[in-house]
């Protein structure tokens, strides 16, 4: 028999903010364990996320590739950007992203999926979409100044091979590539 949610659920005692920034919010918690013990959780706020499968006419996937520092290596990853407050619906930052570093425009926007990108330490909830009939923007939106990107056009065969070698490794561009899959019928 499964237990109720209840049994799970962790009262946060004490929660002291560490640091504030441009993206994330960091938190030290003392949390009450449903057994009584107390523990400490180090938790990071996010404003949420959305990523794009930019699907071409010629049914290639547009992926980005770019410096980043944490891992300290260059990434293959699908456009993606955070809700910030420039954007009064989520769809205003697909929009808004796929401009900014695409130069591309929809003429169709769907959403595939949303899902917690590291839940163990962060509430960052980031939504897939799929965005197809693309076209060049009339008026291209500014880039982020800190931003190096190069775009990269990858047929499907190339897609797979990319996952299959492992250097597709950002995780919203392998549930991109994963969805993309369910659509090769």
């Amino acid at each position: 028999m499964m237990k109720s949610d209840d049994q799970f659920v962790e009262k946060v005692v004490e929660e002291v903010e560490k640091f504030q920034g441009n993206i994330i919010r960091v938190t030290e918690q003392v949390v009450e364990l449903p057994d009584g013990r107390t523990s400490k959780r180090e938790v990071v706020y996010h404003s949420g996320a959305i990523a794009i499968l930019a699907l071409t006419d010629q049914n290639e996937m547009i992926v980005e590739r770019q410096w980043r520092a944490p891992i300290r290596a260059v990434s293959y990853e699908v456009p993606a950007g955070k809700v910030d407050e420039r954007d009064t619906e989520i769809i205003d930052t697909v929009n808004r992203e796929l401009n900014e570093e695409t130069r591309l425009q929809a003429g169709k926007v769907e959403a595939v999926a949303g899902f917690y990108t590291s839940i163990g330490f962060s509430d960052e909830f980031m939504t897939l979409y799929v965005a197809t009939e693309l076209t060049p923007v009339a008026n291209a939106l500014p880039q982020d100044d800190d931003e190096m990107i190069e775009l990269v056009y990858w047929n499907f065969d190339k897609a797979t091979e990319m996952f299959n070698s492992g250097e597709m490794n950002d995780a919203k561009t392998v549930m991109a590539y994963l969805y993309w899959k369910t659509l090769q019928k």
